[in-house]
């Protein structure tokens, strides 16, 4: 199976690493040749830790490599699966799909991996929208289980039948829902991470005490270390996203502070510096 992910930063690199190891052909494209550059050398930096963490072999990660192709040409992205990572905007995404359609095969499935936008709406501007799901991985897609296969109101049984297999072949653990604000997991985080931004706003705590205190409860990274991973962007435009799709629920209310991070420039670690310097 030949895989195409679009969008080389470091969700889609991440997920373009897993699709190699799991043996597809897999391409890589990013209209910003820097980008692509930094994914091809991200992803053969991840393969030589596994090697040297001698959690795969040296012939795997030769193998991964192979079967990896870079590419900033839009024409090269013809694949049996697309998967889109790149920005979370729904015009960007749908005009990418809209292009990708026109030159692939009618049984190409196109999947998104986006956080929080409506997989239904999305997949409404195609010419089939049957073949349109949602398949969300999480950060750092090679080392997080668990994904999300977000069936649209049109998308066939099928597809999501092939994209849970296709997964769970990649070694993941799929959970199939269907299109709904926030899908499962950020509906169910959007009050770890906007609860302790308003305690961090109030000035009861210091955010890194707020960290430490819920890692201390088990969770395996505190809400703004994980937001500074995930960048501040993406994860300010999920609690906006399903904040208005719920009918702007006070509880809900995006995060005054993320903002003038956003605002800032401060992302995260992409950046160099969001709640903490990097």
């Amino acid at each position: 199976m030949t895989i195409c992910v679009c969008g080389a930063g470091t969700m889609g690199s991440g997920i373009a690493q897993v699709a190699a190891m799991a043996g597809h052909t897999t391409i890589l494209y990013d209209l910003n040749e820097a980008v692509v550059q930094q994914a091809s050398a991200r992803i053969g930096n991840d393969l030589q830790t596994l090697v040297q963490k001698q959690k795969i072999t040296p012939e795997k990660r030769e193998s991964a490599l192979q079967l990896l192709r870079f590419t900033t040409n839009v024409s090269d992205c013809i694949a049996d699966v697309v998967i889109e990572a790149v920005i979370e905007k729904m015009e960007v995404k749908t005009a990418l799909f809209n292009q990708l359609a026109a030159i692939n095969s009618p049984e190409t499935i196109f999947a998104t991996n986006t956080s929080s936008l409506s997989v239904t709406a999305l997949a409404q501007t195609l010419p089939e929208p049957g073949r349109v799901a949602g398949l969300h991985f999480f950060n750092p897609a090679p080392l997080m289980k668990l994904v999300e296969v977000v069936k649209g109101k049109n998308t066939t049984a099928g597809v999501a039948d092939r994209l849970v297999a296709l997964t769970a072949q990649m070694g993941k653990q799929p959970v199939v829902c269907r299109d709904a604000p926030g899908f499962i997991v950020n509906r169910v985080a959007r009050p770890y991470y906007i609860e302790s931004l308003r305690i961090a706003e109030e000035g009861a705590v210091p955010l890194s005490t707020i960290d430490r205190i819920l890692e201390s409860k088990g969770f395996r990274m505190g809400p703004f270390k994980l937001m500074d991973l995930i960048g501040n962007d993406v994860n300010y435009a999920v609690s906006c996203s399903v904040y208005d799709q719920l009918g702007q629920p006070d509880r809900l209310r995006p995060s005054p502070l993320q903002k003038e991070k956003l605002d800032a420039g401060h992302l995260g670690k992409k950046t160099g510096r969001g709640y903490y310097e990097y």
